[in-house]
């Protein structure tokens, strides 16, 4: 397994862990009390898992990394609620919402490209 076909994988494990600490971070530093502040981490642990089992279980990455560009989509649609309250200001809500959205979209974009190349170079 060379440097580049790892890159994804590597990519998926380092968003799914900035995610889960994210969303501890600002749960912690807001004092929220409210469960979807975690959101970010519900949506992180399972991209990390799916990062972490592309790169251990080579023969599986293609089923792993679409799992984890599905993940991908859910954290930029979940963050589309951005654009519902950014009327009320940025506040921690509003920031984690606008995050996901730009990240998500960010990430899915990547994986989208990378998939196109993948299947052209089979061809």
């Amino acid at each position: 397994m060379d440097e580049e076909s790892t890159f994804l994988p590597d990519l998926t494990l380092g968003y799914g862990l900035f995610l889960v600490i994210w969303g501890i971070a600002v749960s912690v530093i807001s004092a929220s009390d409210s469960v979807t502040s975690y959101f970010p981490s519900f949506l992180g642990a399972p991209l990390a898992a799916s990062g972490w089992m592309a790169k251990s279980n080579p023969e599986k990455r293609k089923l792993w990394m679409h799992i984890a560009v599905t993940f991908g989509l859910l954290c930029a649609l979940g963050g589309t609620r951005f654009f519902m309250v950014m009327g009320d200001g940025l506040d921690y809500a509003s920031g984690s919402m606008l995050m996901l959205f730009l990240t998500g979209s960010a990430y899915t974009a990547l994986c989208v490209r990378s998939f196109i190349q993948a299947r052209k170079a089979t061809q």
